[in-house]
């Protein structure tokens, strides 16, 4: 297998993918809209160009969950999978957490920390950015 290549799956199994390579170092995403879409303090997220994002088992459900911003997920469990902006139409954003090696796609920094909770302040030494980064 490629090496650039990266599979994944959602917490059931239903759906699938394979996707890669990445065109940025992968982050972890602090915004208000990803806390409130997965229920969690921050998102991995990695990118891929859209022609190399493919299902490859089961189908997504979708969300337009702000004006040109669409989340895909499994309808079955839930689990978050991708995220499209129509800014970005031929880049496809997929969750870190739903790769089966997480490993392979460290985050590089912190992005949209000034949405953090107050006593979401990180420790790890990754650079951290009041919104997005220079990609």
């Amino acid at each position: 297998m490629n090496e650039d290549v990266l599979t994944g799956r959602c917490l059931c199994g239903a759906i699938r993918y394979r996707c890669g390579p990445r065109l940025y170092a992968p982050t972890l995403c602090h915004c208000e809209s990803c806390r409130r879409a997965s229920g969690a303090h921050a998102v991995g997220w990695l990118t891929v160009s859209s022609r190399d994002f493919l299902v490859t088992a089961g189908a997504p459900a979708a969300i337009e969950s702000s004006p040109g911003v669409r989340r895909e997920f499994c309808g079955r469990c839930g689990a978050p999978l991708t995220y499209r902006n129509a800014s970005r139409p031929d880049e496809v954003d997929v969750t870190l957490g739903t790769l089966d090696e997480p490993g392979r796609a460290p985050p590089a920094d912190h992005i949209w920390m000034e949405d953090a909770p107050s006593w979401d302040r990180p420790a790890d030494g990754l650079p951290c950015h009041a919104r997005s980064r220079a990609t």
